[in-house]
């Protein structure tokens, strides 16, 4: 019998293969499958006569099949055209590339077809369509309706995707086990969960599947409140690292006068927000905020110095080893003429001190530290960086290793203060707005199709150029790693790869990286491209965070619109990390004057925290643009702007935290410990 936690093995249709391309998704049970929602809908629902169609004009059509031709280009290009009818007219179809259709699409066949009506050659047609075969009596699931569009891998395509689930849901009922009380839906306007997974995948309308979506980021944001909720009713006992701000002020200050650099206004006031916290004996619970480059490190390793003069020790947990070694890095220079003694800890190094810390004054590490045995008698100080990036559980772990710590979290994803302040309740907030003194504005472009050439042309003359004061490299992002049947307009890394190296820039020396790289090789390619010996990096946005390339002064950034403002601004983060001249170039195939406007805002802004509110001020809650931002808070679904539904569920979770019978309920259990561990970060 086919339940929710069913391996997908077990479905027809799943053989060996495609195991493989659905772990690659994320797809591995019954339960991943049905939850695994469209990214985005293609009105389909319009049933037309092929009489009544007009070039642009999106629709479907049920006709029959008259002539089928296979056309062989003298480029190689095989070309499939379909000549269809109905009682009002003929129309041709093409395809491309899938000879095999021949066989099937045979005179006499019916066919649902949709698509946009365009000119090809000297005819209107139907390019590249769905299609189905037409079942009187049953409704289409490909055709003739709002249709789901997923995200894809390389041979799963979203209409394999679409029929698996659309068997799942004729033989689950109940779907799942609802956990909501009823009055809690009717409060908040919510569709019951069995509800909303079947209209997530086949809505009505874009109201109700808007509406289906709003269930699904409510039970996010109500899992992350509801663990907030459990981790402030544990009262943690008074803190007996209370450090004597009064006593080592002096030193501090020689410490921040011999920095090569002058401190910001917003890194002082923060600096001074965070030592008011370590002078009480309750642990400080502080969310540091600020761009890359604002000189949060800076901060960190003031405290953690003064911690060092309260003869205390202090534990630095980063995401990503990169990450962890470029901090490793920054406080050994810091560090250096105070003699102060750093360990380094990650799943493939350890740090020679055979577990005796006795003369370390930080311990630096990934999440490895979370199993070693670290001298939690001596320990003042956590600072957790790209905290969201760590799940709950992995934060709290981390703090056990102190005897009542305090904690600092940092972050450099910019989010609006009303948002942070509402979903980060359970911790004090401190933002740096501005970035330090000579640093250089990275001049951003919104570049059209039509210059694009230009745009390779002048990259190759930047990073080629020898008489440059100091090399330049240049990076090119996409937002996937491989070609969709339905996005095949938006450059993939890989192929585009391929293209650049073989016939952009077939004289200059050209690196890939993405996510399924194993470490290993990820950490050979970026070792080569940061010592120069890589001209460009070809990536995905897995080079977002902890990646710092001093002579990368070009980031080229493919289908822009597709991340959201915040993301851009990280990935712009990217370059210009020398104080060289830098500059960003984002492209763009759409000409819809809102997302050309949305793109030019980031040549407008250059602090993360304005982008993030003016992305929120424009967007309105609950509306996403492009990928998924993989591990912004465990968040598969809900986007963190969304500050009413934010709200809402908040208020929820308070009402529900009494309830002990609902507590108990095994699915919200099961809820609770995933968005615990969901965003865990791998070294």
């Amino acid at each position: 019998m086919i339940g929710l936690k069913t391996p997908i093995r077990e479905l027809k249709m799943v053989g060996p293969s495609y195991l493989v391309k659905l772990k690659k998704l994320g797809l591995e049970t019954v339960e991943d499958l049905l939850f695994y929602l469209p990214s985005r809908y293609l009105n389909f629902a319009r049933i037309q006569k092929i009489a009544g169609l007009r070039e642009g004009e999106t629709a479907t059509v049920l006709v029959t099949v008259r002539d089928f031709v296979n056309i062989f280009t003298k480029s190689g290009k095989k070309i499939q055209k379909v000549t269809v009818a109905d009682d009002s007219g003929s129309l041709p179809v093409i395809f491309f590339n899938q000879t095999y259709l021949q066989k099937i699409f045979t005179p006499g066949v019916k066919l649902m077809v949709a698509g946009q009506i365009k000119r090809f050659i000297k005819d209107y047609a139907l390019i590249a369509p769905q299609y189905e075969f037409y079942k009187s009596g049953e409704a289409p699931f490909h055709t003739g309706r709002l249709v789901p569009v997923y995200r894809e891998t390389e041979g799963v395509t979203s209409k394999w995707i679409r029929t698996r689930i659309a068997v799942l849901l004729t033989k689950l009922k109940p779907l799942v086990s609802e956990f909501l009380p009823p009055q809690i839906l009717k409060k908040y306007g919510l569709m019951t969960l069995n509800q909303a997974v079947l209209k997530a995948h086949f809505p009505k309308s874009l109201d109700e599947a808007q509406k289906a979506r709003k269930r699904f980021c409510f039970d996010e944001f109500l899992m992350i409140h509801l663990n907030s909720l459990f981790a402030k009713q544990i009262n943690p006992d008074k803190n007996k690292f209370v450090a004597d701000i009064v006593k080592h002020t002096e030193a501090l200050n020689i410490f921040l006068d011999n920095l090569p650099f002058a401190l910001t206004d917003a890194q002082k006031r923060v600096l001074f927000e965070i030592t008011a916290d370590m002078s009480k004996d309750i642990p400080m619970n502080r969310l540091l905020q600020g761009d890359v480059g604002s000189g949060k490190t800076v901060v960190a390793a003031a405290i953690i110095y003064l911690i060092s003069l309260c003869k205390f020790k202090s534990v630095l947990m980063a995401p990503t080893e990169i990450l962890a070694r470029q901090h490793f890095q920054t406080l050994t220079r810091f560090f250096k003429p105070y003699g102060l003694k750093i360990a380094f800890i990650t799943g493939k190094e350890k740090s020679k001190t055979d577990n005796n810390y006795k003369d370390i004054a930080v311990i630096i590490g990934t999440h490895a530290l979370l199993h070693q045995k670290l001298p939690a008698e001596n320990i003042a100080l956590i600072i957790i960086d790209e905290q969201q990036r760590f799940g709950v559980r992995q934060r709290s772990s981390i703090r056990q290793k102190g005897n009542n710590p305090h904690l600092l979290s940092m972050t450099a994803t910019p989010i609006p203060r009303t948002v942070a302040l509402t979903l980060y309740s359970d911790l004090n907030l401190s933002v740096i707005d501005e970035l330090p003194q000579g640093r250089k504005k990275i001049k951003t472009f919104v570049v059209p199709p039509e210059k694009r050439q230009a745009a390779y042309n002048w990259i190759r003359n930047q990073v080629s150029n020898k008489n440059a004061p100091s090399p330049q490299q240049a990076f090119i992002i996409c937002p996937f790693i491989e070609e969709s049947e339905t996005l095949s307009t938006v450059r993939a890394a890989s192929q585009e790869y391929l293209k650049l190296k073989n016939e952009i820039f077939p004289d200059l020396k050209l690196g890939l990286v993405h996510g399924r790289l194993k470490s290993d090789e990820k950490d050979e390619i970026l070792g080569r491209f940061r010592q120069g010996h890589l001209n460009i990096l070809v990536a995905t946005p897995v080079v977002e965070v902890g990646i710092d390339i001093k002579n990368a002064t070009i980031i080229m950034i493919e289908a822009a619109e597709r991340f959201g403002l915040s993301q851009l601004h990280q990935l712009r983060g990217r370059v210009g990390r020398d104080n060289q001249e830098s500059f960003c170039l984002l492209f763009t195939e759409k000409d819809d004057p809102e997302i050309i406007e949305r793109l030019k805002t980031m040549e407008k802004y250059h602090i993360g925290i304005k982008l993030a509110e003016y992305d929120l001020k424009k967007r309105g809650p609950g509306q996403l643009y492009g990928i998924h931002q993989h591990g912004s808070l465990g968040l598969k679904y809900a986007d963190i702007t969304d500050l009413p539904l934010i709200k809402i569920s908040k208020q929820a979770a308070v009402e529900l935290a009494g309830d002990k019978n609902l507590m108990n309920n095994p699915y919200l259990q099961e809820k609770l410990l995933q968005y615990k561990i969901e965003a865990n970060s791998q070294d």
